[in-house]
């Protein structure tokens, strides 16, 4: 059984959510977010980060990590500071002695809706229903990272089954 982490980075918010994988199907093991005070300190708030996807490192030991890409279309200063978080989230990984895979929004997205444009709902609902996740998952950040965690399960599966 794999043990994937999927991480959303945001400025604020970043999501985590680890699933176990047989290669053939994904349950959600789990999920939440790591809160980041706001302030003027970027510093400090990457350290936040930090220590957050560390604590969840330890307490469930995945096997392989997965990002989403930083998207574009966001204004230079706020796509800069998500570069920070991803950076800070993919050492954290490299560090704990993981691959670290990463995937634009659309795969991301595509993989659990079969659409890269689908919204942040049709993704936690679709997360619930892949991953058989009874209760609602907050904050959408948490969906997000399930599906980034779902994203590479399916794509590392079909890489293998092409040989």
């Amino acid at each position: 059984m794999l043990r994937i982490l999927g991480i959303d980075c945001g400025s604020r918010i970043t999501g985590y959510g680890v699933i176990e994988s047989d290669g053939r199907s994904q349950r959600a093991v789990a999920y939440g977010a790591i809160r980041v005070p706001a302030g003027p300190d970027l510093g400090k708030r990457l350290c936040v980060v930090a220590e957050g996807i560390g604590q969840v490192l330890e307490a469930w030991e995945p096997d392989e990590a997965a990002v989403e890409d930083v998207f574009t279309g966001l204004n230079v200063r706020s796509a800069l500071v998500l570069a920070h978080v991803r950076g800070v989230a993919m050492m954290c990984a490299a560090k704990a002695g993981l691959c670290v895979a990463s995937y634009t929004a659309a795969q991301v997205k595509g993989s659990v809706s079969g659409h890269g444009s689908a919204g942040k709902e049709q993704v936690r609902l679709m997360v619930r229903t892949l991953l058989g996740v009874r209760e609602e998952i907050r904050p959408l950040d948490a969906s997000d990272a399930l599906a980034v965690a779902y994203c590479h399960a399916n794509l590392r599966n079909s890489r293998r089954g092409r040989g």
